[in-house]
């Protein structure tokens, strides 16, 4: 098989092109010759890989293919082409973030989710586009510019990790990694119709990732994760499974992996779902989609019913923006970053503290909730794609403004609670644009999760290529 044969390849699997690779139907130096023509020449429109490893990446090919050769393995993702995020510290290819003082800034060593990528036989491509330090709903940087997304190139692939989804989604790339302390992988999938897991806070390590910056006290302990953007479920699961577990470097990291339980039958199942939750806005064709994946499943005689916890929303609102803002506000005065210094106090520790409290009492209800339900069912954001638009300024959800930061209110709920959080792709909209649905279940439950969103799939969709793209 050539290259030239099958450019459809540029939208297989990770998980397939492993396959293909194993079976000696294809070489690494192959599927990374067709990656790398596809980002010459379809990735300046959208911008999504903002930095391109293409001699490193070559000779990683050959080494795979002698690997092969010899009947030989480098793991699971034996010669397949990744990317990473650009937070993500990638040894000897640089690492920027998106932060000027950061632009020429090369790591000596791997952070741990590319270490285990690279350890598994991943080829890493380059390095996908971000907001700055990961600090916007939209991807945009001063090093880098803006990326745009692949399904209408006037709107934002959302952020902070919209190059890694807007990279799968146009088939630059087999998988990527990215981060998410508020939505940044879930709406990013959801606008450029990919599958995005923010897994349980705790079981991937986040060591060697920035936006604390090398070298500084880590302040982003509480609400932020990393997690796998794919075009398919399976991929999702086995980079779960790669990236996962202790490493001796995070110490938020317990020392035994979730349990790997995945075999889920639709009809055991008991599936919640919402149009909205209280207090956030959403489009009317965003909760019609909801309303029509809640009929059809029931249509196939499984257990569905609309329901959402009995607590406060706007509590848990306060909580995370309190949490948040510390965050935020301390790394400004603490590491001098006047990028994200928006000039008001952070809070104080007795309010810190008590949003802490407020998260532990949340937690609980959370997993209560979860004691009677196997999953949850809702948005992943109030709208699709929208255009690109000035940070901070309204967003519109029906022709009506809506303040910019409601779009990621169904997100931030699970980033305080630290349970895993699927987008899949559902349907596409009457302008073309894709739409998600998010599906959240108990903590340490991400693998059983994935195999709920597996048993579901013929209701509620897979990935399609944008148009211009295929």
């Amino acid at each position: 098989m050539t290259v030239e044969s099958d450019i459809g390849l540029a939208f297989w699997s990770a998980s397939s092109l492993a396959r293909l690779i194993r079976s000696r139907q294809i070489s690494a130096r192959e599927l990374v010759e067709l990656h790398l023509d596809r980002i010459r020449r379809l990735n300046p429109p959208i911008n999504a890989i903002v930095t391109l490893h293409e001699e490193g990446a070559t000779a990683r090919a050959a080494e795979a293919d002698e690997a092969t050769a010899h009947r030989e393995s480098l793991g699971p993702l034996h010669g397949v082409p990744i990317t990473l995020k650009d937070t993500h510290s990638t040894r000897a290819l640089r690492t920027t973030a998106g932060y000027p003082p950061l632009s020429d800034y090369v790591p000596l060593v791997d952070g741990t989710i590319a270490a285990r990528l690279k350890a598994a036989g991943g080829i890493l491509l380059g390095k996908t586009n971000t907001a700055l330090l990961a600090y916007d709903q939209q991807t945009s940087n001063p090093i880098f510019g803006r990326t745009n997304n692949p399904w209408d190139l006037t709107r934002t692939p959302s952020g902070s990790s919209g190059g890694a989804s807007a990279a799968i989604a146009a088939g630059l790339t087999a998988l990527d990694v990215g981060s998410d302390a508020g939505g940044s992988i879930r709406v990013p999938s959801h606008f450029c119709g990919v599958y995005g897991l923010k897994p349980t806070f705790g079981l991937v390590s986040q060591h060697g990732h920035i936006p604390d910056l090398p070298g500084r006290s880590r302040l982003d302990w509480v609400l932020s994760t990393s997690g796998p953007i794919a075009r398919s479920l399976e991929d999702v699961g086995l980079a779960l499974r790669l990236i996962s577990g202790p490493d001796g470097k995070d110490g938020t990291i317990p020392p035994a992996p979730a349990s790997e339980k995945k075999v889920v039958e639709p009809q055991h199942l008991k599936i919640a779902w919402t149009r909205t939750f209280p207090g956030a806005p959403i489009s009317t064709e965003i909760a019609s989609s909801m309303e029509r994946l809640a009929k059809d499943l029931a249509g196939r005689g499984l257990r569905v019913e609309e329901a959402i916890p009995n607590l406060s929303f706007d509590e848990q609102w306060r909580a995370y923006q309190t949490i948040s803002n510390a965050t935020w506000r301390l790394r400004a005065r603490l590491h001098g970053i006047d990028e994200v210094n928006d000039g008001e106090e952070p809070p104080s520790l007795k309010e810190l503290f008590e949003a802490m409290d407020r998260r532990d009492r949340l937690i609980a209800e959370w997993e209560e909730f979860f004691t009677e339900w196997s999953v949850l069912l809702c948005p992943p954001c109030m709208t699709t794609a929208y255009p690109h638009s000035e940070r901070g300024s309204p967003i519109l959800v029906d022709g009506k403004p809506v303040r910019y930061d409601d779009e990621c209110r169904h997100c931030y709920e699970f980033n305080l609670t630290g349970h895993p959080a699927l987008v899949c792709p559902l349907s596409i909209s009457a302008q073309g644009l894709p739409i998600g649905v998010q599906m959240v279940a108990a903590r340490w439950s991400d693998f059983r999760l994935l195999g709920i969103a597996a048993s579901l799939a013929e209701t509620i969709g897979a990935f399609d290529p944008p148009p211009g793209f295929v």
